[in-house]
């Protein structure tokens, strides 16, 4: 498809967007976790809603639920937003798409997809320098909060997975939204004691689901339909060196030597794996 680099392009910058927007909300106290997951999937599924209603006139806003994706746009989400109170931007969308990349690539070994010499290559480069990252060390991330987000990382891998071939992404992505909302609610409900929403902790949340997520989910299922399973894994790798740089040049943070290293690892086994992809698709074609 013409417009899958668009697409994917554009997706990447909502998914960093969301890495900052979820740091910036909470480094500053301004919103706790459960209150900024709450905002921005209530956020999104308003968004999305307006949308299709205003694109179909004759169908109720809202989309077709499904339960199974709902429950795992929420199971990233929550732990998402918890592990970002001790891990900074860049490392945390790091460790949120390497672990995608394990879970869509293992899913790829199911379907008989077969990672050629070079993806093997450029897989072991992004698993090396993820496993650099995450070892024990004085600069290596917290280990509650590299444990949550490597959890919100499978459910957004597995989430991705069943987004490949949806044929209306808008109406779709509209309804895995909605279905969260009773989710949403509960949680929040027993949250009710801890929840704090300032002003500002409010914007950036609506902000994170109704432009980054909503908007930028439906544009990440428009490109799944002219990425294979390994090339989806692979590019998303480029999310961390995105919200590293909007980490630093925003929130102040600072690139240690570490996580310097790490994106060079990751980011060169993206490049061999996308090259190795191509190189495959043409042969076959």
């Amino acid at each position: 498809m013409t417009r899958t680099p668009l697409y994917t392009a554009l997706a990447l910058v909502a998914f960093a967007a969301n890495s900052l927007l979820c740091r910036l909300a909470l480094s500053r106290g301004a919103i706790d976790p459960t209150g900024f997951t709450a905002v921005r999937l209530l956020a999104g599924a308003g968004t999305l809603a307006l949308l299709v209603r205003a694109g179909r006139d004759s169908r109720p806003a809202g989309g077709t639920i499904s339960w199974t994706s709902a429950a795992l746009l929420f199971l990233y989400a929550l732990p998402f937003s918890f592990a970002y109170t001790s891990l900074s931007a860049g490392t945390g969308a790091l460790l949120l798409f390497g672990a995608v990349q394990a879970t869509m690539i293992l899913a790829a070994f199911r379907a008989s997809e077969r990672p050629r010499p070079g993806q093997w290559l450029g897989l072991a480069c992004a698993v090396s320098g993820l496993a650099y990252l995450v070892w024990p060390g004085v600069t290596a991330p917290a280990p509650g909060g590299a444990g949550l987000m490597l959890l919100a990382g499978v459910a957004w891998g597995l989430y991705t997975l069943r987004g490949r071939g949806v044929r209306d992404p808008l109406n779709q992505t509209a309804g895995n939204f909605a279905g969260t909302i009773p989710l949403v609610l509960a949680t929040s409900l027993l949250a009710r004691g801890s929840l704090h929403i300032e002003a500002r902790g409010l914007i950036l949340g609506v902000l994170s689901g109704a432009l980054a997520s909503g908007i930028g989910y439906v544009l990440w299922y428009q490109a799944l339909a002219g990425l294979s399973k390994l090339s989806a894994a692979i590019v998303q790798l480029a999310v961390p060196v995105l919200a590293a740089a909007g980490g630093i040049a925003l929130l102040g943070e600072h690139a240690t030597l570490r996580f310097v290293l790490a994106s060079v690892l990751v980011l060169g086994g993206v490049a061999l794996g996308l090259v190795a992809d191509d190189a495959t698709r043409l042969a076959r074609s």
